[in-house]
């Protein structure tokens, strides 16, 4: 099944299986399943931030990761920026309501991964070491 087949499958249970619809929303999943958008977005869960504070708490993004991902996130609305008149500018940002929508379901995510994350590195294990895998 193709990715834009799997996306109709659950709007047609909801009665929104028209092809456009599935591109957009297939559009938001990929904005909000990677990576960088969860972490940042769980890291702001606590209140407004700076650049700077943002990319100490996000382990392992760079610079320009991390603003390309800003800047995706405030197009999306899911966070604001705000720029204070300043030398230098002091820009920081935080949740937006609809950010806070996300919040819960991308917590869920990083506990269900985390309550599960055993028995996934044991068929890894098992996978990579060909105990699992079926003929055909």
């Amino acid at each position: 099944m193709t990715e834009l087949g799997a996306a109709w499958t659950v709007l047609a249970d909801r009665g929104d299986a028209d092809e456009e619809t599935c591109r957009k929303v297939l559009q938001v999943l990929s904005r909000i399943g990677d990576k960088w958008t969860l972490l940042v977005i769980g890291t702001l869960r606590d209140g407004t931030m700076r650049f700077g504070e943002l990319h100490r708490q996000v382990t392992g993004i760079s610079q320009r990761m991390l603003t390309l991902t800003l800047r995706q996130l405030e197009r999306d609305g899911l966070i604001s920026r705000t720029v204070h008149p300043s030398v230098p500018p002091k820009v920081e940002y935080t949740l937006t309501e609809l950010g806070r929508t996300l919040l819960g379901t991308a917590l869920q995510l990083a506990t269900w991964a985390a309550d599960h994350i055993d028995e996934i590195e044991a068929n890894r294990h098992d996978y990579d070491a060909g105990l699992t895998r079926a003929d055909g």
